[in-house]
């Protein structure tokens, strides 16, 4: 399902995927994200996604004029997470409203794992 927009000049859709992307780079560039996971169904485990497929870790629901965007992601270690998934919240809520004009209802963030660089 796509978000709708109308106006006096008509109707505007936009596609999940479209949404699901400008969530996901808005994620990326947030402080202490290493970057979007999904689930491997095989091993059950979640893994980490290149920037071509970062939508796949990102889960958006529409309902009526109203969006809610599920994120999975992975942070560098020694990162304060509440602090890194309260900056993601904010940030991509006023980044996707910005560029879509749709009200953003909720961001729900889930931290899959925790990445050690060394």
């Amino acid at each position: 399902m796509s978000a709708k927009l109308e106006n006096q000049y008509g109707t505007i859709n936009i596609e999940n995927e479209v949404i699901a992307r400008i969530a996901g780079l808005t994620a990326i560039d947030c402080y202490g994200i290493v970057g979007m996971a999904a689930k491997n169904v095989k091993d059950d485990i979640f893994q980490l996604l290149k920037v071509e497929s970062l939508t796949k870790g990102i889960k958006i629901s529409v309902q009526e004029d109203r969006i809610v965007i599920d994120m999975h992601i992975i942070v560098e270690y020694g990162t304060n997470i509440t602090a890194i998934a309260e900056n993601t919240i904010s940030t991509v809520k006023y980044k996707v409203e910005t560029v879509c004009g749709i009200n953003v209802e909720q961001v729900n963030v889930f931290v899959e794992g925790v990445r050690v660089d060394g």
